[in-house]
């Protein structure tokens, strides 16, 4: 069952952090009104607020829902938006946002709003990563270039490499071709989980990996201008880590390839909110492949950037932790740093 950690919850509230949006509702006892984390209204006194994991519960115990920021809605929301997501990867050629809109039962630029809200990017940068995302699939199959741009649902190489330039980082024949003109920085930093080698491309970081050095980042890029970092990348070194012992809400760049499903799994796993996880059954279901259990470990396993994709948040359905491939103590640390719990513990998310 799961559990409200109040001081998060607050925080949270204090910060109007939408991520936390259908995950905790705030309920004002002087006012008898419950809202949702984002809501714009001027904050009430922390001893006058309790917090409920939804709008029924705050409903049940005698509380009505805020005009303002009308917290019922957020489950719809985002039905809406998931609906949506399953139009756009089963469609040949990027949906109109008017189809897109008129499917889900929105207005066009609210429907915009919210997909924008809840996946980090427009209906039609989604739909151009689809394309980008299949046609890395089908390069990884040995396909020709023009094949494989064909092959993805783009009527002209030339929107590709568009779409190639804006989102995939490497184009898709230096990806083939282990990185071959692309230039990546590198460090190898202490942390509290051990020696860590962070590496970036200049879109972003693309391995964040325990118990590797340079000789495994030249063995996986073995074409690529792989030199250690000069400071270009310090930010985002300096941001990754502090994620390791003060997490929080972040968006780093991320430059990293995968099939198809590897990246609706490790993008379903940047969703899940600091201090909570889910199980493997729980990813399976979000992404729409209630069967494929078994893959998704997998694909987690197989994640790139540890820490930045946040597969230690990913436990067994009977509550223990499971695997990890920084080794179960590593898993133990982030999961304390941000507040979770697991049956270890005594205690289930």
């Amino acid at each position: 069952m799961r559990t409200i950690d109040d001081d998060a919850a607050w925080d949270a509230f204090e910060r109007r952090d939408r991520t936390w949006d259908g995950q905790v509702i705030g309920a004002v006892k002087t006012t008898g009104i419950y809202c949702k984390p984002s809501c714009p209204a001027r904050r009430p006194k922390r001893e006058n607020v309790e917090f409920f994991l939804d709008g029924l519960s705050a409903l049940a115990a005698g509380y009505r829902p805020c005009l303002r920021c009308k917290p019922d809605e957020v489950g719809r929301d985002r039905e809406a938006v998931a609906k949506a997501v399953q139009i756009i990867e089963a469609a040949d050629e990027p949906p109109l946002l008017a189809d897109l809109a008129d499917a889900v039962g929105y207005a066009e630029h609210h429907f915009q709003r919210i997909f924008t809200r809840d996946m980090g990017v427009s209906p039609a940068a989604y739909a151009r990563a689809i394309r980008a995302r299949r046609a890395m699939h089908h390069l990884q199959e040995d396909k020709s270039v023009t094949e494989a741009i064909y092959d993805a649902g783009y009527q002209a190489p030339s929107r590709f490499y568009a779409d190639a330039k804006e989102r995939l980082g490497m184009t898709p024949s230096a990806w083939r071709d282990g990185g071959r003109g692309v230039t990546i920085r590198f460090v190898t930093a202490g942390s509290a989980l051990g020696p860590m080698l962070i590496a970036a491309t200049d879109k972003g970081i693309c391995r964040m990996t325990f118990a590797e050095d340079e000789r495994a980042l030249r063995d996986r890029f073995p074409n690529a201008d792989i030199r250690p970092d000069d400071g270009t990348i310090a930010p985002w070194v300096e941001q990754a880590l502090a994620q390791i012992d003060h997490p929080s809400a972040h968006d780093l760049p991320i430059d990293v390839r995968g099939t198809a499903f590897q990246e609706k799994v490790w993008q379903e796993l940047r969703k899940i909110p600091l201090g909570e996880t889910r199980s493997y059954a729980d990813v399976a279901h979000a992404i729409g492949e209630p069967e494929a259990m078994r893959a998704v470990g997998t694909a987690n396993g197989s994640n790139p950037v540890a820490v930045i994709v946040p597969c230690h948040r990913v436990i067994r359905s009977d509550g223990t932790l499971g695997g990890y491939g920084g080794g179960l103590p590593n898993k133990r640390k982030l999961l304390e740093a941000e507040g979770a719990s697991w049956k270890e513990q005594g205690q289930l998310i």
